[in-house]
């Protein structure tokens, strides 16, 4: 653990990484995605539930299916699948202390919307520790862990590699990230679609906790 100390870029996933899965707010995201399907495709929910878990299995997410197979407005698809209730997520203070610790420029990468980034950062009180969003929009619709989204985060924030750390649910979206020299950290969940390969070599470092896990590290470099 001591030697991510010395990182100099910090990159966090956003959703069921920066708050906990257990808050559901994916679960919402979810059943839009459903219900935008049903209507788009003139099919019943339980149709378009299986074509949405094709996709995001095919596809890495659900939109890139959509847009390959049925060319949709993918602006349109991401406003109204990120209009979800997120009033009960609470002010993260602690997770605020920590991120505001830690050296080096921060950035959140998600496969949604710089729009729902903003939002729920905002909601948690910790929307001024981020230097920056890449988002789905900044990555061409191309998502994790497909290697060009990552390659164009390294670009445009002149990212060292080797000095950076990521952190993620999605325990396969670790994978591109640790072939290119960042160290990684997984958010360990008992979802299907997260944990597979979650035992894989490209996983540094496991937690159940953001928070304490950065507060661990924070007092390691203290020290």
């Amino acid at each position: 653990m001591k030697e991510l100390t010395k990182a100099k870029y910090w990159i966090f996933d956003l959703d069921n990484t920066l708050y906990s899965g257990e808050t559901k707010v994916f679960e919402q995201v979810n059943k839009k995605m459903s219900k935008y399907i049903s209507k788009k495709l003139n099919i019943s929910i339980i149709e378009a539930k299986k074509i949405q878990k094709s996709y995001f299995y095919k596809f890495n997410t659900t939109l890139n299916g959509m847009i390959k197979n049925h060319q949709i407005d993918a602006n349109e698809f991401l406003d109204f699948v990120h209009d979800v209730d997120i009033d009960f997520l609470k002010e993260d203070r602690k997770l605020n202390n920590e991120l505001n610790k830690l050296n080096g420029k921060k950035i959140i990468f998600t496969n949604g919307s710089r729009k729902h980034a903003q939002n729920v950062t905002k909601r948690l009180g910790i929307d001024q520790c981020f230097d920056a969003i890449f988002d789905i929009v900044d990555s061409e619709f191309i998502p994790k862990p497909s290697m060009e989204p990552y390659k164009k985060l390294i670009n445009k924030h002149k990212i060292d590699p080797n000095l950076c750390v990521f952190i993620e649910d999605i325990a396969r979206n670790l994978k591109p990230a640790y072939e290119i020299g960042m160290k990684t950290i997984w958010i360990e969940n008992d979802e299907p679609w997260a944990k597979e390969f979650s035992e894989s070599k490209f996983i540094n470092y496991k937690t159940k906790n953001l928070s304490e896990f950065l507060e661990k590290l924070n007092l390691l470099k203290a020290a």
